[in-house]
């Protein structure tokens, strides 16, 4: 790996619990991370090259269903280089949905909004994806040249992939790989059904999320591989994008080791390879531009 271009992480958080509450840090296992994270946090922390490539441009992520999170996000976007892009919340299944998607591209740092989310892993129904509500919602981000991330459990891909079919001119990214059960290592259903998704040519798939899958204390490269190779046969280099998802990565090694397991990874991959995981095909989904946001891309 040579010493050019940039780095794009496609997929990180910060909260701030002074100003809004995240109920979910909460639960048994997230005290590490039971703190306010900022981007100058995430600048001290990512520190790491990965094959001589430092951090470049962002994709800040939501983290709650609130549409004032998503407001704070993108005023910060705003005035923060470094954050390229933004993956927002809006209720799906308001009859208003159009209405709040054009007031947040209106408002301060609107522009910056390149996709949104629902934390569908958290839904019961196994057919929330298809709720007539949920996919009026759907049409509305596709109608504003928005993509959608999806954040699902393995077990929740017949949801996803029907979304794939239903919506084929809808930009997806699967988020964490569909979170693959690698501590248990047991990956053949996962395998099947992540196959299955990567058949559909608009979705895209992020390296994100997988080491809070495994053994927090005990996992090693070894452990991850197996997954690397289905996502890289499954959706090739130019489908896949780097993502640290940090700070939650913090409960598993943190945004350095991660790196240096993603870099231990590509080892294998060609220039194009690596250019596309590490910064193309994240610049192309969300459309980013580099640092100073001005012409050019995180990878001229």
């Amino acid at each position: 790996m040579s010493e050019h271009h940039g780095l794009v992480d496609s997929h990180h958080h910060l909260w701030n619990l002074d100003r809004r509450p995240q109920p979910w840090l909460d639960e048994p296992g997230h005290e590490p991370i039971r703190r306010t994270y900022g981007i100058d946090d995430l600048r001290r922390t990512a520190t790491r090259p990965i094959g001589g490539r430092r951090l470049t441009a962002t994709v800040l992520v939501q983290c709650v269903t609130s549409v004032p999170e998503t407001e704070e996000l993108l005023a910060l976007a705003a005035q923060d280089p470094l954050i390229g892009a933004v993956v927002g919340w809006a209720d799906l299944t308001s009859p208003a949905i159009g209405d709040v998607l054009d007031a947040l591209l209106r408002g301060t740092g609107g522009a910056y909004l390149r996709a949104l989310r629902h934390i569908v892993q958290g839904e019961s129904d196994p057919e929330w994806l298809q709720h007539p509500a949920v996919e009026r919602g759907l049409r509305a981000v596709r109608n504003r040249g928005l993509g959608y991330d999806v954040l699902i459990r393995s077990h929740q891909f017949p949801q996803a992939i029907r979304l794939a079919q239903r919506f084929p001119d809808l930009p997806l990214v699967l988020d964490h790989a569909g979170k693959p059960p690698v501590g248990r290592g047991e990956l053949s259903d996962w395998e099947r059904t992540v196959r299955v998704l990567a058949g559909a040519p608009q979705v895209r798939c992020k390296v994100s999320g997988l080491i809070t899958e495994a053994d927090h204390q005990r996992w090693t490269t070894d452990d991850i591989r197996p997954v690397w190779d289905v996502l890289l046969s499954s959706f090739g280099p130019d489908r896949l994008m780097f993502g640290s998802d940090w700070p939650v990565c913090v409960l598993a090694g943190g945004w350095n080791r991660w790196a240096a397991t993603v870099e231990e990874l590509l080892d294998d991959c060609s220039a194009s390879e690596i250019q596309a995981v590490l910064c193309g095909t994240a610049t192309e989904f969300y459309h980013l531009t580099p640092a100073g946001k001005e012409g050019g891309t995180p990878c001229s």
